[in-house]
């Protein structure tokens, strides 16, 4: 099972967990639905659609209402405490949830006690938090933005709002962001630091850029990072190994909006609309419409 967890901007969304399913514009659990816009939707929009392709089982998320306050965030992971030492998923997504260094040590110590220890993903605020902690390298998968990746870098950042001014998240510097993030063991297994070029790196360094399909309208569309997280969720829970998932998701994410012919005005959803025909590319080889015009 891939399990997904993160929060809904909304004050009165209750605590949820069950598979989720897409429909239309929205992720459906349970009785509750949520519009597909960015943060955790839209990556558990894009994780549904790679598994749908590849006839996997759906995902399985864990979601409560936080509108910054922290008090979803701290219910969620008290309730994982208690409740993931039976769960048997094979791939876990941590994603925006409020940094809490004790209830994220708990819940990892939960992980531990599970029969069969699952890949594990972070993303957003499960990401600071286990950097704050000091257990980045429990996990075998990050995926920074730029900036995100210059609070790794900074050993003595306590929270992202204290990285200090001369560690730039200038996308020029991530080579050198990456090596100082696992010089003071403050990355996961792999690194997928997403950018206008998105690079994958280990403690060997870099392993591959991806930077093309290149539309400069992307960087406009809110939650294309979103998507990236959720389709290599969904790679990695196809089977494939972290570091082979991590690059063709990155490929796959860049041809879903290419192929949405993207504009200021697009919206997530037109991409995660795209991602099925992506993966016919990637995976299968074949080459339909790369060329297309969208004018």
């Amino acid at each position: 099972m891939l399990a997904v967890i993160g929060t809904i901007p909304e004050e009165d969304f209750p605590l949820v967990e069950g598979k989720v399913i897409l429909e239309k514009d929205s992720i459906r659990i349970g009785e509750r639905q949520v519009p597909v816009s960015r943060g955790t939707p839209a990556l558990l929009a894009a994780a549904i659609k790679v598994c749908e392709v590849l006839n996997l089982p759906l995902p399985y998320g864990y979601l409560i209402g936080d509108i910054g306050m922290g008090r979803g965030s701290r219910r969620l992971y008290e309730y994982l405490v208690k409740n993931l030492p039976s769960n048997s998923s094979a791939v876990i997504t941590f994603h925006y949830l409020q940094p809490d260094v004790d209830l994220h040590n708990k819940v990892l110590f939960a992980v531990e006690e599970m029969a069969s220890r699952p890949i594990l993903i972070a993303d957003a605020g499960f990401m600071y938090a286990a950097k704050m902690s000091g257990e980045s390298e429990a996990y075998d998968l990050f995926t920074p933005d730029a900036g995100e990746l210059a609070f790794l870098a900074d050993e003595e950042a306590p929270h992202p709002f204290y990285t200090r001014g001369f560690i730039l998240h200038d996308e020029m510097r991530i080579p050198d962001l990456i090596t100082r993030a696992y010089d003071y063991n403050n990355a996961a297994r792999y690194l997928l630091v997403k950018g206008s070029r998105d690079h994958i790196a280990s403690r060997q360094g870099v392993h591959a850029v991806i930077d093309s399909p290149a539309d400069e309208a992307m960087e406009a569309i809110g939650g294309t990072g979103d998507t990236l997280t959720g389709i290599v969720s969904a790679l990695i829970f196809s089977g494939l190994e972290v570091l082979d998932a991590a690059v063709l998701g990155a490929r796959i994410n860049r041809i879903a909006g290419h192929y949405a012919c993207p504009t200021p005005a697009s919206q997530v959803s037109d991409v995660i609309a795209h991602i099925p025909e992506a993966m016919e590319e990637v995976l299968e080889g074949k080459k339909k419409r790369y060329e297309k015009s969208c004018l």
